[in-house]
């Protein structure tokens, strides 16, 4: 294969076929693997949010269990929300929120032994924690803001390990 052809291909979309359409990819002939993914995010919220966070005095109650509880729900509702994600076994997950001086800072990582990797169930596991966590503050800080919200490293797969530089 010429090095044009490879890079074309390389740069290729992989969920969108010749013609433009959107496609599911076939990874029925990839063997299963060991594979992680980190994302993290944050909810920007009040000094307000953190003081009640902090003293569990959030009227709608322990919005850090919920929103990890919601998180680990994401995980395995993934396919069902993003349309041409492939349903994998999930192996492993959790969710961390840690209240800092100014936000939630939220991280997930999720394990498969599967034919593809779990970018998007880390990914939607942090916004689905994050989203929890606005529902339940909203009411004290309509202003919270969910940010930075990306995948930190992943390992297994074709394409390896990697992990994001600062």
């Amino acid at each position: 294969m010429s090095e044009r052809r490879r890079e074309a291909e390389v740069n290729r979309l992989s969920h969108v076929d010749d013609t433009g359409a959107a496609r599911m990819v076939d990874v029925s002939a990839k063997s299963p693997t060991t594979r992680s993914a980190t994302a993290t995010g944050r909810v920007r919220v009040a000094p307000e949010v953190v003081a009640l966070l902090r003293s569990s005095g959030v009227p709608k109650g322990d919005v850090i269990a919920v929103a990890r509880i919601a998180g680990l729900m994401a995980v395995k509702r993934t396919p069902d929300l993003i349309p041409l994600c492939h349903p994998i076994a999930v192996h492993g997950a959790t969710v961390d929120l840690e209240v800092g001086d100014a936000a939630v800072d939220i991280t997930a990582t999720v394990r498969t032994a599967d034919r593809t990797g779990v970018e998007m169930e880390a990914l939607t596991a942090v916004t689905i924690a994050a989203l929890t966590v606005i529902d339940m503050v909203k009411a004290v800080d309509p202003a919270a803001v969910v940010s930075d919200v990306q995948v930190e490293s992943k390992t297994g797969g074709s394409s390896g390990d990697w992990r994001r530089t600062p």
